[in-house]
């Protein structure tokens, strides 16, 4: 082999030495840079965000992994489990608040294996249909512009100082609400809520804190009036029921007692709103510190566009008089037509006399609310149905006799405790429906008298503040878009506690001079 070839040979057998080396760069090289292209594609601030969920989720799925209590179905583990993630997704604001609702529905037909036909007839009950009814009408209310009137005309009796308007709101919703139910009173008076905030700034940013106080003045006003009268709510009616079936006794004339009257009821009930309502404003404003503390600029300007409407034209009067017939057919129909019935049908009445479009009406209800409230009531139901309620309720009672905790003080506290816990996972009607026929059992155990053990009962299923969902006032003036589910839980847990301390007072102090 001649020099040269042997040169050639040497040179080609370098370069194909040195090709799979540079295949592999050539892939190493590839690799690197889908990697980086992965990481510039993959978003960490919303990892971030989405924390709280992952949390909840390893969190939810540990514990529904975990041995079932003594007690305690498997099923009925699922849904506590379940009514704990859907809290704190609540209280976190992990993941959009509609969100959590679709993720209730999924995991009642996936983890507790619900036909999903029974769970869609668990979300559209009576209840439902009100919350979607009294958002329709409060669209009606501020299309015809008559939320600015009523707005005029409470400022012009409170003033235009925020603490001054705060307790007005708080008082005329409360008033009100004791009467004729609180839901009903939050959907009216919500527009003139938003009409005060709206006037104050165009930038709901720039007013979060007073929008948050005077929106809670609603809620509040209709939460802790709902229990002074029997027609406050379907919780009085059924804890009234319960009375008169457990103790009652025609031939025993002591037993006349259990045959609760309507004045009765207020004797006993009515101070827990009067002694509450300047607490709730303080607390507000204690909370929240609203950006504006005079509200003089503002009710300026809806004086010049409540003069501007000028006086009341016909449209008007037919507002009034159609949801005035609402009102008197939820106080004198909602037995046998149901709230949700009737709300439905004045909704409908706006449409049909052309007082309001449905495009209206479907750009300003805020239909995730509605799905958030229908979960929510359909959870309930599956912890009623499942035991969970019941299992929670004997629990804590076998822990309360452990502890000794048979004194006065000592049952109202763990039977106060207990509602509340419950009533924030479902509704107050439904909390008291499945705790009470336990409380009042327990109660002549232990030597209480029964009537005290229901009122704590009753009047501790409206102190369920801490999310949008827990009551139908909340709900609707979550809808309006100004508050945030983080708000709900600053200004509850405060309230609850101050409510707590409020009623344990009253049944010690008060309830028993009206009853030796």
């Amino acid at each position: 082999m001649s020099a040269r070839a042997v040169e050639f040979q040497l040179a080609r057998d370098s370069l194909q030495a040195h090709e799979p080396s540079a295949g592999l760069k050539r892939i190493r090289r590839k690799g690197y840079q889908s990697f980086l292209a992965f990481m510039a594609g993959l978003d960490l601030a919303f990892l971030w965000k989405r924390r709280w969920f992952v949390i909840t989720m390893v969190v939810g799925f540990a514990l529904m992994a975990a041995p079932t209590p003594s007690g305690l179905t498997h099923e009925g583990q699922v849904v506590l489990v379940m009514s704990l993630m859907a809290t704190m997704l609540f209280i976190t604001e992990a993941i959009p608040l509609p969100t959590v609702p679709l993720l209730i529905i999924v995991g009642q037909v996936v983890l507790l294996k619900v036909d999903p036909t029974k769970v869609a007839q668990s979300l559209m009950t009576d209840s439902v249909l009100f919350i979607m009814g009294s958002l329709m009408l409060a669209v009606a209310i501020v299309r015809q512009r008559l939320d600015k009137r009523i707005a005029w005309w409470i400022v012009r009796i409170t003033g235009t100082n925020i603490y001054s308007i705060s307790f007005g709101i708080t008082a005329v919703c409360g008033v009100i609400a004791a009467f004729i139910g609180e839901h009903t009173v939050a959907a009216m008076m919500l527009p003139v809520g938003v009409t005060l905030i709206t006037l104050t700034s165009n930038d709901p940013r720039k007013v979060h804190n007073l929008a948050a106080v005077i929106l809670f003045s609603i809620s509040y006003g209709c939460s802790i009036a709902g229990v002074a009268t029997p027609s406050g709510g379907a919780r009085n009616a059924i804890i009234i029921s319960y009375w008169k079936d457990f103790f009652y006794n025609p031939l025993d004339p002591e037993t006349r007692r259990f045959l609760m009257d309507y004045v009765t009821w207020i004797v006993y009930a009515f101070p827990m709103f009067l002694l509450r309502l300047p607490i709730v404003t303080a607390l507000l404003i204690f909370t929240f510190k609203p950006e504006v503390t005079d509200m003089s600029r503002a009710i300026a300007r809806l004086r010049t566009q409540v003069s501007m409407q000028g006086p009341m034209r016909a449209s008007d009067w037919l507002t009034i008089l159609i949801f005035a017939l609402t009102i008197v057919g939820w106080v004198m129909l909602s037995d046998t037509l149901g709230l949700g019935v009737i709300a439905i049908g004045g909704a409908a009445a706006f449409l049909v006399l052309g007082l309001v479009r449905w495009e209206d009406i479907n750009s300003g209800v805020n239909w995730g609310v509605v799905l958030l409230y229908a979960a929510a009531i359909s959870l309930g139901v599956e912890m009623k149905a499942t035991g969970a309620a019941e299992w929670v309720a004997d629990s804590v009672f076998q822990v309360m006799h452990a502890m000794g905790a048979s004194g006065t003080f000592g049952f109202n506290a763990v039977i106060s405790l207990l509602t509340i816990a419950v009533s924030n996972t479902m509704t107050a009607g439904a909390a008291v429906a499945v705790l009470a026929p336990i409380v009042l059992k327990t109660a002549v155990a232990a030597g209480q008298d029964p009537i005290s053990a229901g009122f704590v009962t009753a009047i501790s299923s409206a102190f369920g503040y801490l999310t949008p969902a827990a009551q139908p006032a909340f709900t609707i003036i979550y809808a309006s878009g100004f508050l945030r589910g983080t708000d709900f839980f600053k200004i509850g847990i405060r309230m609850m506690a101050l409510s707590f301390v409020v009623l344990l007072a009253i049944s010690v102090l008060y309830w028993p001079f009206l009853h030796p």
